[in-house]
């Protein structure tokens, strides 16, 4: 019994022992796992916070770029240097940054990057890695080659100044866009709406296909001489036909300001240049659109070209409507509110809905520049007539500013991508045959339809216009926007560095050549674009009495349409609708219109209907209006004149 007993208490202390020693491993193991857990998340702490502190001097390096362009600006005024405008400058001071970043600083090279190989059938869109039983998630940002990177040094710094290029879509585009639109000179531009209206639409359809064939021939010459080393179809072609085709003449139209150049050639140069981006982004997207049924999608397939038609059609006439509507809509709410007693609740709400409306149109499925460009002239046509004094002034001045930062942002990012974006694909070759399309599509674009439009018209395009428009097509921030949103492919990063060069060189060589263009082709400046001369110099340098235009029957019935019912209808201005809706509407007619109508009734003034009327001519009419020259001599002794700022 005895015995017994000490045996049994001795296997009780052998188990004690054991559950002892198994417990303090399993305590270790718990402080093990607790003090990794904890290493992880202060790393992960620490790495949050240095990518916060190296985004913040990222920005810093850009609001620095910017505020030196400020003032280099406002020395070139004081000086009165016009060889080159601020966007020209803000690339330059990109290039120098960029030049900084790549060559004269290098950072410490992150030893936690780990790279494994794991094969699968799909590309996912987010992963779950499982380390030491702790599941972090990553989420795919795009393909890369093995070597990308490996051959640049610090190359993560490189990356962390490079932005996303929903960046430029969401949020830097439609200040720009909008302020196109907003700030449009509607006079003129309906003027010359024809004219416009047919550069725009017929002539950057024109400019795209013989970008994109003549490219596509000397891409098939290359790939016969071994000069390219990549896929490059004749869809990449149009595809680059398109994107280029999009003007941007800033620097053009800010010197046209300045001096006060013809307000015609402003018009058509400026009316173009807001048009065809819209044209060009959707014809981007519908050539992206197009597929062939079959494996081979690159082949001509008839069915799918109309269908690339219909999506160019479905997809303009969405984001135009949502525009208008957008527009339409704030006008009423502007002006059945009494929102006016709040000029900063009315401009607030000004902005959002302006705003909103590329938002929109984008998750739509449909193109936020159209929307934007139509809202914004839908606005000024409208809900500007509904704003108080106040309100008038900031959303003017709001949407320039913002025009002017993110204009001169993008064109500081431009330069700097020259040396900070890591896959460039520079064929000295395509490069060479790109500026030789750009320039032949150019001229296809304007010499063949001025002549067209001159065969309809008493008073023609002048040669001497269009040489101007010609010289005057420079590419900016629409093409390199649309050329850095899908730089996955051998062809789009060739094309992207393609037109990024095509930038550098319009903006510095032919903006900075306005001035003596202008003086070399006999412009008139000097030119008081709120009035019209009843004098117009002849081609021959003597003055004659302005020539009655011939009126286009569509616009004055659309004229005659908004001024007896829309302009009523959305906004104060305009005759009261009691005076123009049959007696047999009189309750409506009395509900719509808002007592200011009825105080504004006798000393109403519709500034676009006189501006739009003609010489001498009792009926307001849309024309298209004469385009003029003067002699050398008269040209030379203005254009170096006093000049004045635009306002």
């Amino acid at each position: 019994m005895g015995s017994e007993t000490k045996s049994y208490i001795g296997l009780e202390k052998n188990d004690f022992v054991v559950l002892f020693c198994m417990m303090t491993c399993l305590f270790h193991y718990v402080s093990c796992q607790t003090e990794n857990t904890g290493m992880a998340n202060v790393i992960s702490e620490r790495k949050a916070e240095e990518d916060h502190r190296q985004d913040s001097a990222d920005l810093l390096i850009f609001i620095m770029l910017l505020t030196l362009t400020i003032l280099t600006i406002w020395l070139f005024k004081h000086r009165r240097f016009r060889f080159l405008h601020e966007t020209g400058l803000a690339m330059i001071y990109g290039l120098l940054v960029g030049v900084i970043l790549r060559f004269g600083i290098h950072g410490q090279q992150d030893l936690n990057n780990v790279t494994l190989s794991c094969a699968m059938n799909t590309s996912p869109a987010t992963l779950l890695v499982n380390v030491s039983g702790h599941f972090y998630e990553y989420t795919l940002k795009g393909e890369v080659r093995e070597t990308d990177g490996q051959d640049i040094p610090d190359a993560e710094m490189l990356k962390k100044v490079t932005f996303d290029p929903e960046i430029f879509f969401n949020i830097l585009l439609p200040p720009i866009i909008f302020h196109a639109g907003y700030s449009l000179k509607r006079r003129h531009f309906f003027r010359n709406l024809g004219s416009i209206l047919t550069y725009a639409f017929v002539g950057t359809a024109i400019s795209c296909l013989v970008i994109g064939s003549l490219l596509y021939g000397f891409v098939a010459f290359m790939k016969a001489v071994g000069q390219i080393h990549g896929d490059f179809f004749f869809t990449d072609c149009l595809f680059f036909g398109a994107i280029i085709s999009a003007t941007d003449p800033v620097t053009v139209l800010a010197i046209f300001n300045e001096l006060k150049v013809d307000v015609d050639l402003y018009a058509l140069l400026f009316g173009e240049s807001v048009l065809n981006d819209a044209v060009a982004i959707i014809l981007s997207s519908s050539i992206l659109a197009y597929q062939p049924a079959g494996d081979n999608h690159h082949t001509f397939d008839a069915s799918a070209m109309l269908k690339s038609v219909g999506v160019f059609l479905g997809v303009f006439s969405g984001s135009f409507a949502l525009g208008v509507v957008t527009g339409v809509m704030t006008s009423l709410v502007t002006k059945f509110t009494k929102l006016r007693e709040f000029p900063l609740l009315e401009t607030a709400l000004f902005f959002l809905m302006s705003w909103s409306t590329f938002l929109l149109a984008e998750a739509c499925g449909f193109t936020g520049v159209v929307a934007v460009v139509f809202c914004g002239m839908t606005q000024a046509h409208y809900t500007y007539n509904n704003l108080s004094d106040e309100s008038k002034d900031r959303t003017k001045q709001l949407f320039e500013l913002l025009n002017f930062l993110a204009e001169n942002f993008i064109f500081s990012y431009m330069g700097l991508t020259l040396f900070s974006f890591q896959y460039h694909v520079f064929n000295p070759m395509f490069i060479l045959g790109a500026f030789i399309a750009v320039f032949l599509g150019r001229a296809a674009n304007i010499y063949p339809l001025s002549f067209l439009l001159n065969l309809g018209r008493k008073n023609k395009i002048g040669s001497n216009f269009q040489h101007v428009m010609m010289f005057s097509g420079l590419r900016g921030a629409m093409a390199f926007a649309l050329a850095i949103r899908d730089t996955s492919t051998y062809a789009r990063r060739m094309t992207f560095s393609s037109t990024l060069l095509i930038v550098f060189f319009t903006v510095w060589v032919c903006g900075g050549g306005t001035t003596p263009m202008l003086s070399f082709m006999n412009i008139r400046v000097g030119v008081d674009s709120d009035q019209d001369n009843p004098l117009t110099p002849g081609v021959d340098g003597t003055e004659s009495r302005g020539v009655r235009h011939e009126g286009a029957w569509p616009f004055r019935m659309w004229h005659s349409f908004d001024h007896k019912y829309l302009k009523p209808f959305l906004t104060h201005s305009g005759p009261p609708l009691t005076t123009s809706l049959p007696a047999c509407c009189g309750p409506l007619a009395r509900c719509l219109t808002t007592t200011q109508a009825y105080q504004s009734e006798g000393d109403w003034h519709d500034e676009d209907s006189e501006l739009i009327r003609n010489e001498g001519s009792g009926s307001p009419m849309y024309t298209d209006i004469s385009i003029s020259t003067v002699t050398r001599s008269s040209s030379s002794s203005h254009l170096y004149g006093p000049t004045v700022p635009s306002g």
